[in-house]
C-alpha cells in the first residue's frame, strides 16, 4: 500500500495531445478547466515540451480554441532551455522553428558556442546538421529542448527532435543535456514559486514515458489521458505504472475532483 499522501495541491497539465490536437480542442476540455478544475483549491501549471512556437504564439492559439489561460501558468521546455543558456552563458546555434525564436529574444548567437536542439523540420537537413555536428565536436555543449520520440499531428504521428539529438549524440560520441519532460529538474521548476511539493502535485499527459514518468519519477503522481499520442499497452511501458489512465482530460478532471482532493 501506498504511504499517505499528502493533499493535492497542484495539477500540471500537458497541453498538445491533452487539451488540443493542433487546432482542435480535446471535446469538452475547455469545459472541464473552466468550470470544473478552475474551481478547485489547486494551483493550476500547464507544462509543455512544445518547441514549435513561442510562448505567446502558444497562449494565442489555446485563447482561440476557447481555453482560458494566462501567460504566467505556462511553462515550457524553451523557457527552461533558455535559462541554462542564461546560466552557462553560452551563445547557441539555435536549432529551432522561426516561430520559436521570440523566446530567446536578447540571446546572443553570433559565433555559436553551444548547439540547442529543438523541433525544427525546416531546420533539420544535412548543412546544418553537420555545422551543429562540427560544433559539438569542438566542444560546444549539446542542449536539447527535450528528446520525444514523436508527437501527434492531425494526419498522422511525426517524428520528434529525439531522433535527430540522438543522432548527433552518436556521431559525436557526447550525451546531450536534455531540458524538457521527462527531465526531473523540468518538473520541479515548474512548481517553482507554486509552494507545492512534488508529493502534492499530479501530472496529466497523453505521453507515458515523457508526461507520466517523468513526472513519477519526480515524486509526483501521474494521469495518463488515452488521446493525442497514446498507443494501446503504453502504460505497460513506465515502472511503475501511471497512478490512473483516463479516456480523456475531462475524465481526469472528474477523478481529481472526485478522489483526490
Amino acid at each position: 500500500r501506498m504511504a499517505a499522501r499528502r493533499a493535492l495541491k497542484a495539477v500540471l497539465v500537458d497541453l498538445s495531445g491533452t487539451l488540443h490536437i493542433e487546432d482542435s480542442a480535446v471535446p469538452g476540455a475547455q469545459e472541464a478547466l473552466k468550470r470544473q478544475l478552475r474551481s478547485a483549491p489547486v494551483t493550476i501549471r500547464f507544462v509543455t515540451n512544445t518547441t514549435k512556437e513561442c510562448k505567446r504564439d502558444l497562449l494565442e492559439r489555446l485563447t482561440k480554441l476557447g481555453f482560458d489561460i494566462a501567460e504566467n501558468e505556462i511553462f515550457t521546455s524553451l523557457t527552461a532551455a533558455r535559462n541554462l543558456l542564461e546560466q552557462k552563458q553560452v551563445r547557441p546555434l539555435l536549432l529551432v522553428d522561426d516561430k520559436a525564436l521570440p523566446d530567446f529574444t536578447g540571446i546572443a548567437t553570433d559565433d555559436p558556442s553551444a548547439v540547442v536542439v529543438g523541433l525544427a523540420p525546416e531546420h533539420f537537413h544535412y548543412e546544418t546538421m553537420n555545422k551543429a555536428f562540427r560544433l559539438i565536436l569542438d566542444g560546444a555543449p549539446l542542449i536539447a529542448v527535450h528528446k520525444a520520440r514523436y508527437f501527434k499531428k492531425k494526419d498522422g504521428l511525426a517524428l520528434g527532435p529525439g531522433p535527430f539529438v540522438a543522432g548527433l549524440e552518436y556521431a559525436t560520441d557526447t550525451k546531450a543535456t536534455v531540458v524538457g519532460k521527462p527531465e526531473k529538474t523540468f518538473f520541479l521548476e515548474a512548481l517553482r514559486g507554486t509552494g507545492c511539493a512534488p508529493e502534492e502535485a499530479v501530472m496529466i499527459g497523453d505521453d507515458c514515458r515523457d508526461d507520466v514518468g517523468g513526472a513519477q519519477d519526480a515524486g509526483m503522481r501521474g494521469i495518463l489521458v488515452r488521446t493525442g499520442k497514446y498507443r494501446p499497452a503504453d502504460e505497460d511501458k513506465i515502472n511503475p505504472a501511471p497512478y490512473l489512465t483516463c479516456e480523456s482530460f475531462p475524465e481526469a478532471v472528474e477523478h481529481i475532483l472526485e478522489h483526490m482532493l
